[in-house]
């Protein structure tokens, strides 16, 4: 096998054409883009689901949990005690002998339910959250009232 090795003198006097021919690579290029412009919204569609619809779980809350109560004038209420209502100062308190209770017992802490008023300003319950954090709590839930329509779990 051989290779005919021309100088670039040579090659200009016989008319050889010794430039890339760049028409070739434009070709491809422009298909490549018309292909991923095709493909990429099919490929970012998201995947089809169907969700649950929304349904009201009740929820027991066992008597080792603390139900906090929140009314729309940002009183505290633990367990319903309606006497009269606790700041947060009290209510860390409280928590904390909660806790210390629970460990002395070989238990995990309690939940903590918060029930808030559908009026009261979230500060209010934003505050009971800050304080559930301080003292370590892991379980904070809020509890609802359904909806007067909807029937309860079977």
């Amino acid at each position: 096998m051989s290779v005919n090795v021309m100088n670039a003198a040579k090659a200009e006097e016989e008319g050889l054409n010794t430039t890339i021919n760049t028409t070739p690579l434009v070709d491809v290029m422009l298909v490549l883009l018309i292909i991923f412009l095709v493909t990429i919204p099919v490929a970012a569609k998201l995947v089809p689901l169907t969700l649950p619809p929304y349904r009201n779980i009740a929820t027991v809350t066992k008597p080792e949990n603390i139900v906090i109560h929140v009314d729309k004038d940002e009183n505290m209420y633990i367990n319903g005690e309606t006497t009269q209502p606790i700041d947060i100062p009290n209510l860390k308190y409280r928590l904390i002998q909660a806790e210390i209770a629970a460990n002395a017992a070989g238990k995990l802490f309690p939940e903590v339910h918060i029930r808030g008023d559908k009026d009261v300003r979230f500060e209010a319950v934003g505050k009971v959250i800050a304080v559930c954090q301080q003292v370590g709590i892991l379980k904070v839930g809020f509890l609802t009232q359904p909806p007067p329509n909807e029937l309860p779990p079977a």
